[in-house]
């Protein structure tokens, strides 16, 4: 899932009047100069530029060039520069790091084409300096009987300063609610539904709940609806650390979270700038009032470390919490309210959550580096990243910048000396303020929203790059999945294992499933919203994956790594615990770096359009499996989906055989172009921007959110999910024979979307 301080130093007049100054000038500035980039590529080709060599087809020998060069002890050096110090989202030091990029980027031995920074300004949320958020334990007569930490324990001697911002739930409203304390496991409307079913009076409480099961935002959400006045979300060692929890089993004596370590985050609903949705957030843009903007927490929001959770559950009464709300604090969970009279606490004492977070307009920059296609300049293959932290960032996202800037010193070298240039442009990317709600790729993606749509082969995001040294790990939507294996076969697994043993072979020893095409494959996993890829696929329907190496599931039940948005996630960290050597690094540079030039470089797109009928296949049968029986007792009927399924199928492999056809003789670079265009157009015909109107951005009919647990086309599940137990002929019903059709019609778009173009 995917940095700087916030801005103490200036009131906050001139600072509005520093971002108006910086957002009329410079920004309009780089947007121009963006614009001409991505528009018209006009580069300046200097006398001193060699000519490029250009191959019609990939070269392999310029493949293993570039996975020979790209240097594991060079990625070390990358991340111990970016993460030496804070960055979060629009920090002094989050812009030292765009003048980072932008310089790497415009090196004359190792540049690129071109390297803009264009900045928005963007709605951010930041706790205050002047009055720090606090929880205490009040007693009955007044007094504060204990008060958790308001920053982290400095264990390395990184995790204090001024650039070191503490720990808070961003975009949760101001205020200081106070009462009796509950406990309600992750904060799903499911675990509160619980506590009522069970008596448990929540008008008024402050909840206690764990990271996990719900979004960040979701618990704030859900405690409202049942009158809970203020939410503490607290990791608990259960869920992050294997049980671990004392201090010589923690960092920095092991990879695991200290008990004082608190986890950061957005608690905002949406993605993008919350003031301008589907609008870029340039100065001159339309704003939302931000007092009516919605998708912020309703209630005061703010996170704990386990250590002072610990204090706080296992001094609770009431009913003992059912076996699965258990965790590993060392107590029996109860449910409460309030503290039980023979603990630490007096009896009826209370909890007050003193939150003061501030929303503010900031300037926020992405970074864009490209590389001028030789052949057809106006296709594009983007690589992203964010590049901003909650605190040191070294794993999140730094460990994924830390690649990106080796892939394009390599790629930057060879197109300087004249040795490559890429048939498609490439665009690498540093987005923004990631952070807090995906924020720059999103306003990217709002801006230049026809011409990506119209020109983008792929997005390749790797932002987390290690998350642990096993196992590739690799999402995405169906037609990049033969892409990824064919780098990840070409790679050799990170020393010092086994040799000779391919990624792909390790990979499929970890993660597998049976194809039906293929025998036994790794499993490719699904795109949610967790990083950047997100706006790029539900939104503009472009063909995205995303890669990192990831840890042995058999091994740990850590629902991501242990410091993640803590000040303990450091470069000291990834060196001693997460990657020593940097050859995991290494291999997630040298994957990514052969899809990007199997994306840039080959004739023919390697999508292959026929995985998608595999997944269109098995979310049909799922529907019919666990759906069917229901559709029919209202009379709705699946042969259309099944007919269209069909369609798709045949088409898919109509397309195959094409291109075979045209592989084996000298095609026409007409005929290539038809055919890549249908191959990259196909993500598109899956796109309904009116399917789900209760969700921003999500337009992928196949990929939206789904709610149901059945693993079928996400539309049709929610509203079967939401229709269940409603009568015949009401308006629940008619979404689901609505939802049908949205499917049968994207389905047999995309089916006349791979037929022959000349067949109207």
């Amino acid at each position: 899932h995917p940095s700087i301080k916030s801005d103490p130093i200036l009131p906050r007049h001139c600072r509005m009047q520093w971002v108006k100054v910086l957002g009329g000038v410079v920004g309009a500035a780089a947007l121009l100069g963006l614009g001409i980039i991505l528009g018209h590529f006009a580069i300046p080709k200097g006398a001193n530029v060699p000519a490029p060599s250009v191959s019609q087809d990939l070269d392999l020998e310029i493949l293993e060039t570039v996975m020979q060069q790209l240097e594991a002890s060079r990625i070390r050096e990358n991340l111990r520069e970016l993460s030496r110090e804070p960055h979060l989202a629009s920090s002094p030091r989050d812009e030292a790091l765009v003048q980072l990029l932008l310089q790497r980027w415009q090196d004359p031995e190792s540049g690129l084409d071109a390297a803009e920074a264009p900045a928005y300004e963007v709605l951010l949320s930041f706790p205050s300096q002047e009055q720090p958020n606090h929880v205490a334990v009040v007693s009955p007569t007044g007094s504060v009987v204990f008060s958790c930490r308001q920053s982290e324990q400095n264990l390395t001697g990184e995790q204090v300063g001024p650039d070191v911002v503490p720990p808070y739930a961003a975009y949760a409203p101001p205020g200081t609610p106070q009462g009796l304390l509950v406990y309600a496991n992750r904060g799903t409307e499911e675990d509160f539904m619980n506590l009522q079913t069970q008596g448990i009076k929540l008008e008024g409480t402050i909840a206690l709940t764990r990271y996990g099961g719900a979004g960040r935002g979701a618990k704030a959400v859900n405690a409202a609806k049942y009158g809970v006045a203020g939410v503490l979300v607290y990791t608990d060692p259960a869920d992050i650390n294997d049980g671990q929890s004392s201090a010589n089993e923690t960092f920095p004596n092991s990879w695991c979270l200290p008990p004082s370590g608190v986890e950061r985050g957005s608690y905002y609903e949406y993605f993008g700038d919350p003031l301008t949705p589907y609008l870029p957030a340039n100065p001159s843009s339309f704003r939302l009032d931000p007092d009516a903007a919605p998708g912020f927490p309703p209630i005061p929001a703010q996170p704990i470390g386990f250590d002072d959770a610990k204090s706080l559950l296992c001094n609770l009464q009431g009913p003992v919490a059912p076996a699965a709300w258990q965790g590993a604090l060392g107590c029996d969970y109860r449910l409460g309210p309030g503290f039980r009279s023979d603990g630490d606490f007096p009896a009826d004492s209370q909890v007050n959550v003193s939150v003061h977070n501030r929303r503010e307009l900031r300037n926020s920059s992405n970074v864009l580096g490209i590389i001028r296609g030789a052949v057809e300049p106006d296709r594009y293959v983007l690589y992203g990243n964010h590049r901003d932290s909650w605190v040191h960032g070294a794993v999140d996202p730094s460990s994924g910048t830390a690649v990106l800037l080796e892939l394009s010193r390599v790629l930057g070298t060879l197109l300087k000396k004249g040795t490559w240039r890429p048939r498609r442009s490439i665009v690498f990317a540093s987005w923004g303020a990631e952070e807090f709600g995906l924020i720059g790729s999103t306003e990217f993606t709002e801006e230049f929203f026809s011409k990506l749509q119209e020109r983008t082969v792929a997005y390749i995001n790797v932002d987390i790059s290690v998350f642990a040294n096993a196992t590739l790990r690799a999402q995405g939507t169906p037609p990049v999945q033969s892409v990824i294996f064919a780098a990840a076969k070409q790679v050799q697994i990170p020393a010092p294992s086994p040799v000779g043993l391919s990624i792909y072979d390790n990979w499929i020893r970890y993660s597998n499933r049976s194809s039906p095409a293929y025998g036994v494959v790794p499993s490719l996993g699904s795109l949610g919203a967790g990083s950047d890829y997100a706006p790029f696929i539900h939104f503009l329907g472009i063909s995205s994956m995303d890669i990192a190496y990831t840890y042995d599931r058999s091994k740990t039940s850590a629902r991501i790594y242990p410091t993640y948005h803590t000040a303990f996630d450091t470069f000291g960290y990834v060196d001693k615990f997460v990657d020593p050597g940097f050859s995991s690094h290494q291999a997630v540079a040298r994957t990514a770096g052969s899809v990007l030039l199997r994306l840039s470089d080959s004739l023919f797109l390697p999508l292959n359009v026929s995985d998608y009928g595999e997944t269109l296949r098995s979310f049909l049968q799922a529907a019919q499996q666990h759906l069917g029986g229901l559709l029919e007792q209202h009379s709705i009927s699946l042969g259309r989906l099944v007919t269209a399924v069909e369609k798709f199928e045949a088409a898919a492999k109509a397309l195959e055989q094409h291109r075979s056809a045209l592989q084996k003789g000298s095609p026409d670079p007409l005929q290539v172009r038809m055919l890549n265009d249908q191959l990259m157009l196909l993500e598109r015909t899956f796109l309904n921007p009116r399917a789900f109107p209760e969700e921003r951005y999500y337009s992928h009919v196949l990929w939206a959110p789904r709610t149901s647990s059945v693993a079928t086309f996400p539309g049709l599940a929610n509203a079967c999910s939401r229709a269940m137990n409603t009568s015949l002929g009401s308006e629940a019903w008619a979404e689901v024979r609505r939802q049908l059709s949205i499917l049968v019609v994207a389905l047999e778009g995309a089916a006349a979307t791979l037929r022959p173009v000349a067949d109207l």
